[in-house]
Parts: structure tokens; sequence; C-alpha cells
């Protein structure tokens, strides 16, 4: 299972003034995660895989944990976060949830109360040295120039690992209707960003009849 290293060094070329803090990289470790904790993950990358058309990124926001749809790529990704911080930071949710009813008068203590519950829960998914994590996510332009090179200078499979590139296969299963993929994840298709999409699936090992036919229809 993905933990997210936070805080480490990353060998003797990276150096840091503050001890690499706000640095994070995830890694792959098999020991971790319980029975269930892994049968949660695989269903909402199937959940995710079925339901890309319909469930856009933009339409979940991080700062409503609550609300977060388990068929959105946002809450894959994010489930691994969750998980992590849930054990290293105990939820401490001893509020009452408060509840108004139409024209009912706001009191000060429903305010307090309120905010006390949303900042407990934002604590929680902060990293031990300081910083919130997150994923820079949106833009499907940048990682293709990493797997084009590391292909090229024969470095694929040294560099990233059987689970970073089954990742990396899932992440950019986010194919537009039209087949085409676009520029970002919400974005329409573009020769370009299809061009880019299609070279790298099929570098890291994808058929021509790949994806459930995806990669044909692209």
């Amino acid at each position: 299972m993905w933990r997210l290293k936070i805080a480490e060094g990353g060998g003797p070329w990276l150096r840091t003034n503050n001890k690499h803090k706000g640095r994070q990289v995830w890694e792959f470790d098999p020991s971790l995660g319980t029975p269930e904790e892994i049968a949660e993950v695989e269903r909402a990358r199937e959940e995710f895989r079925k339901n890309r058309f319909e469930m856009k990124h933009k339409l979940r926001s991080p700062h409503a944990l609550a609300a977060i749809d388990k068929k959105c790529f946002y809450f894959y990704h994010f489930l691994f976060t969750l998980m992590q911080f849930s054990k290293e930071n105990p939820l401490e949710m001893d509020f009452p949830i408060i509840k108004l009813q139409d024209h009912e008068d706001v009191a000060e203590e429903a305010v307090l109360t309120s905010l006390r519950r949303a900042i407990s829960r934002i604590l929680t998914l902060q990293a031990h040295d300081g910083h919130w994590p997150g994923d820079y996510g949106g833009p499907m332009f940048l990682l293709p120039g990493l797997i084009i090179t590391l292909y090229v200078t024969g470095a694929l499979n040294t560099v990233l690992t059987p689970e970073h590139q089954k990742e990396i296969l899932l992440y950019h299963a986010l194919q537009n209707k039209d087949g085409g993929w676009g520029l970002h994840i919400e974005g329409t298709s573009t020769m370009f960003g299809t061009a880019l999409t299609y070279v790298i699936l099929r570098l890291l090992g994808e058929g021509s009849d790949g994806g459930d036919g995806a990669l044909e229809k692209g």
C-alpha cells in the first residue's frame, strides 16, 4: 500500500536548509494495509474506472470531506492520505452536530461549535512537519515528458516501480467520451494532449487494444 513520506531526505544530491519540511513523496510498501483497507482501495479504483466520464474532479471540494463521493478520481488518490493520517492523527470529534432550522437565529455557541469541528478535522490532515499535503494532479502534459525521457534513456523500469506504473496508467485513464485527452483532467480533447497520453500508455506496456478499448478509441 502507498505511504506518504513526510520531511525525509532524498539522497546526497538533495540539500535543504529546513530539514526537508514540506517535502512529500509517495512510497509503496507491500507490508502496509489491512485486508479491509486494501479492499477499500481496490473498490475505489474500480468505482473511478467505471464512473470516470460522469464523476468530474471539479465537482468535489477537498474542504468538504463528508461530501466526497467514492466514485470520483479525487477520492481515490486522497483515500491513501485519509487512511494514513487517521492513524497518525486520530480525529477527536467530541462536538455536537449543529443543524439549524429555517429562519432560526444563529447563536454564538453554534458558530463556535461548528468552527471547533472544522478545525479538528483540518488538524487531522496536517503532517507532522506542519504542512498540509496535497497532490499537484491536474495537468496531464507534465508527466509524459518524464515517461518519454526515462524510456529513451532506458531507465523507465529502474526509476518507476511496477506500482508507480500501475498508478500512472490509472491516472491517464482520464479519457474524454470522444476518445481523446486534454491538457488537464477537466480539459476538452486536443491533438497534443491525446498524442502525449496515448504514447506514454503504450510505453508503459498497454497494447493497442488495451484499456477496455480506450487506446483504440484514442
